[in-house]
């Protein structure tokens, strides 16, 4: 993942839930339209995110509830870019919901400096362009008493859109899985599954307007519209908070 990603982004965002054949199928047809992101050419990777909340899961309970402006903070890893060590670089990301757009900010940092901020709040060196994200993140981390809470680990397959559909990404994530009891990202921890393993998540992102070719797809194949957060279903999973109906059965 190079150092000069993109920092902040704002989409809009559709899930559904795919058997795996389902996607299959649906990658054939995306294959006409759009093409491998940057890190999937050669197939999957995997991502790995460590989320951070208080002890009373306030993160948690805002996307229950409903809340329509509400934030999360959370460490990111791509598998593509090696072994993860103290060195490498992980993403600190502030995902935030206003509405229905999704945004995020995030600053590229070695994944020692990400846990010595968020765990005992010493501020990494950092481009100033960088500033305002880790002056929120810091804000969000004190107040807040934000705390390691949980780890989501999958691996995604990933289209982006042409020349005409500029912005326009699509993600299938496969091999859902969860961890409470171990919290460090370099150990690959793995407790469960929090998707079945024979189902697919695929969201359809974009900056504007989704394409009518997509929705007539996804029409023709009756694919179902979901709503689910990979970190609530994580925690519902591991039994730390109660299954909401936002939950999805394993």
């Amino acid at each position: 993942m190079p150092i000069q990603a993109l920092r902040e982004f704002n989409r809009f965002e559709l899930k559904y839930l795919l058997s795996r054949s389902q996607a299959e199928a649906l990658k054939m047809h995306l294959c006409a339209f759009m093409e491998k992101d940057e890190h999937g050419k050669i197939g999957s990777y995997t991502l790995k995110s460590l989320y951070f909340d208080s002890d009373d899961f306030r993160c948690y309970w805002e996307k229950i509830e409903g809340i329509k402006f509400r934030r999360k903070l959370r460490i990111r890893h791509y598998s593509d870019d090696g072994p993860l060590t103290g060195d490498s670089i992980v993403f600190l990301e502030i995902k935030q919901r206003l509405d229905r757009v999704t945004q995020k900010r995030r600053v590229p940092m070695r994944y020692r400096d990400a846990l010595n901020f968020c765990e005992r709040h010493i501020v990494p060196e950092h481009e100033p362009r960088d500033h305002a994200v880790i002056e929120e993140a810091e804000s969000m981390l004190i107040l807040g008493n934000l705390q390691p809470q949980i780890i989501t680990t999958y691996s995604r397959e990933a289209y982006v859109g042409s020349d005409y559909d500029a912005g326009l990404r699509i993600t299938f994530d496969s091999d859902v899985t969860y961890s409470r009891k171990n919290l460090d990202l370099a150990e690959n921890p793995k407790e469960g599954f929090m998707i079945s393993p024979d189902m697919v998540v695929m969201e359809i992102k974009t900056n504007d307007r989704i394409p009518y070719w997509i929705t007539e797809l996804v029409a023709a194949y009756n694919h179902r519209l979901i709503r689910v957060s990979k970190y609530c279903q994580g925690l519902e999973c591991a039994s730390v908070t109660p299954s909401s109906f936002f939950h999805l059965e394993t």
